[in-house]
């Protein structure tokens, strides 16, 4: 379970001075937390770790210590549950054949971040590598969107289909093409393929000034010292070494 910070107007309170702004506690295995009766999916690999949930009137986020790990929908009700497909990559690498009947699945194809493009891949890895394989070829596809733009990946899956291959590399071969093709970095971080509405920033809190902006606004002077003198360096080049007696 997890604590919440919440207040009615949707903005989370600053707790009191000693206390932690939001809440904390430990979420369990299937790598979900409860918040308000409801759950959210949060990545595996912070299973039984401490994090803190900050609620808002329409957006859950999670972080471990100051990172941010999961972003979800606030979900209305009891008993519902919310899951990002995309949390799970690395179990279902581990074992494929929870891929087809998960929860995550079904609610990736309702969002429309799993397209017919990953159907279609899916079924012709299926078919050229049989079940397993098939569909580890599909989820490394998967775990491709974390370091490339979502219609990148897109581009990449209808090359790899159009050309009969289910081959990974051909896929982020074609996705840095589609990148390039369109004067961006091929290899970047990528946002997620439907980014949430960002949070105002709360007036109470400290702004946090960016260095490179200010030097830009107000430039550093001139150095208007000499550029230093190499002459005498330039005489330890020609003295001899006293022979050891």
């Amino acid at each position: 379970m997890v604590d919440t910070a919440d207040e009615p107007g949707g903005r989370p309170r600053v707790a009191p001075q000693g206390a932690s702004r939001g809440t904390s506690g430990l979420h369990r295995a299937g790598s979900r937390i409860t918040v308000k009766m409801c759950s959210y999916s949060v990545p595996v690999r912070f299973i039984d770790r401490k994090v803190t949930a900050h609620l808002t009137g329409d957006t859950l986020v999670v972080f471990e210590g100051r990172r941010e790990i999961a972003r979800h929908v606030r979900l209305a009700g009891r008993g519902r549950e919310h899951l990002v497909l995309d949390h799970y990559l690395e179990v279902l690498l581990r074992k494929p054949g929870a891929l087809d009947r998960s929860e995550a699945l079904h609610q990736a194809r309702a969002e429309g971040t799993f397209t017919a493009e990953h159907e279609a891949f899916w079924a012709l890895g299926k078919q050229q590598l049989g079940e397993i394989d098939g569909t580890k070829a599909l989820v490394r596809i998967l775990l491709l969107h974390r370091h490339q733009q979502h219609a990148d990946v897109i581009a990449g899956l209808r090359a790899a289909i159009a050309l009969g291959t289910c081959s990974e590399d051909v896929v982020a071969l074609e996705a840095r093409k589609a990148a390039q093709a369109d004067g961006r970095a091929p290899t970047v971080t990528a946002a997620p393929a439907t980014p949430d509405r960002p949070e105002p920033a709360d007036p109470q809190l400290p702004q946090v000034s960016h260095l490179t902006a200010h030097h830009l606004a107000r430039p550093l002077p001139e150095d208007a010292r000499p550029l230093p003198r190499l002459e005498q360096w330039d005489e330890l080049l020609h003295l001899r070494r006293k022979d050891s007696s």
